[in-house]
């Protein structure tokens, strides 16, 4: 599949840039995001008319496909795929066709990089949230086994005060529980719904951003499009 900007040039791009502009080989794990993006947003053209049953079923199996060998090693990347979301996009036309084609309706790169980083993200911040606390359940369940062993506190490096081990350990307690609230704090702020922004002032389509917002578990939707695909 040819890159965006192709029709621009005379010449073929030159390997070097080629490589330098690619970024597959780092955003490729946002495959399974790209994907349940796009399945989200076929099934909502669906509702809208704008693909019909047959078309939305064959992309969404086809897209499924895709997961799974991507997910068994069956699909290898390189730097002409330039990024995840050309790479699935270009394997989906090349075996359906123009129907493939039809995915990308009322719907840019922009914000479907934008929708696919802020799937990534949440997950990413959920799995960190659930492993602060574990670490804290185990420095609770430590602090309160060594409540009374006393030791060396420290300040400038030099001994200060005696304090107990499990006073200790609470501090180190405080310090993963602010964090788990900075994470809490940017899950709220990422759990806006991209798509639909397009390429930076929507689209005339009549698409409903607020079925691929619930379809894609997030609280509501981005209120301005040029913001959207520029955060």
């Amino acid at each position: 599949m040819a890159n965006l900007w192709s029709g621009r040039f005379e010449k073929v791009m030159d390997e070097i840039v080629e490589e330098f502009n690619a970024s597959i080989f780092f955003d490729k794990r946002l495959y399974d995001c790209d994907i349940a993006g796009s399945i989200a947003h076929v099934t909502m053209l669906c509702q809208q008319g704008i693909v019909n049953e047959e078309e939305k079923e064959n992309i969404i199996r086809e897209l499924q496909i895709i997961k799974k060998q991507i997910e068994e090693n069956e699909i290898v990347f390189n730097v002409h795929n330039e990024d995840i979301h050309m790479a699935i996009e270009g394997i989906l036309i090349e075996r359906l066709g123009d129907t493939g084609k039809k995915l990308h309706t009322a719907r840019s790169r922009n914000d479907q990089v934008a929708v696919d980083t802020r799937l990534y993200v949440k997950n990413e911040i959920n799995e960190m949230i659930e492993n602060i606390k574990y670490l804290e359940y185990i420095l609770l369940e430590k602090a309160e086994k060594y409540y009374d062993k006393l030791m060396v506190g420290f300040t400038h490096m030099q001994h200060a005060q005696p304090v107990t081990v499990g006073f200790h350990l609470m501090a180190y307690f405080q310090m993963f529980k602010r964090d788990m609230e900075r994470f809490y704090d940017c899950h709220e702020r990422t759990d806006y719904n991209p798509l639909g922004s397009c390429a930076l002032a929507g689209t005339t389509i009549p698409i409903d951003r607020h079925l691929t917002t619930k379809l894609l578990g997030f609280k509501n939707v981005t209120e301005n499009a040029m913001d959207s695909v520029s955060d």
